[in-house]
């Protein structure tokens, strides 16, 4: 089983189309009046973006019910660095950064305020366990310069 692709309502469509496009770096796969598809890896959409109901619209009060982020993994630690590099060079705050002993992950919003992990997962065989065998995760402090160093 796994989960196939997002689909968000955003109050600005090109605003939105520009952040996942020039930001992290999806490609643009198709169009249609209020929405945009975009995909990676010849994929024909990983993430939807309409205005259908929104348009204009502004995020969700906090503390109400919704989307808590969604998350895009990168198959290398080095690719994760990279768009690191992108969203930091583009100006966008984090919200958070934590090694979580399975995977490095980092925490920003989009400009609809949809929050966002990106991370990567380390191998199988390096993640922590407990003595019954189920996975250790925790969350620490993830170190940013070297993951960039990488």
């Amino acid at each position: 089983m796994h989960i196939g692709h997002v689909h968000l309502k955003v109050g600005d469509l090109e605003r939105s189309v520009a952040f996942y496009r020039d930001v992290l770096g999806f490609e643009l796969r198709a169009r249609m009046p209020g929405a945009a598809f975009l995909g990676d890896d010849g994929y024909h959409h990983h993430i939807g973006l309409n205005t259908w109901a929104s348009a204009g619209g502004s995020p969700p009060p906090p503390r109400s019910t919704g989307l808590f982020h969604l998350a895009i993994v990168y198959p290398t630690r080095r690719e994760l660095a990279v768009a690191l590099r992108r969203i930091l060079d583009a100006g966008v705050p984090l919200t958070g950064a934590s090694d979580h002993g399975v995977s490095e992950a980092i925490y920003f919003n989009d400009p609809d305020l949809n929050g966002i992990e990106i991370y990567w997962d380390r191998p199988r065989e390096e993640w922590p366990e407990n003595d019954d065998g189920t996975v250790a995760m925790f969350t620490a402090p993830l170190d940013l310069e070297a993951l960039l160093a990488a």
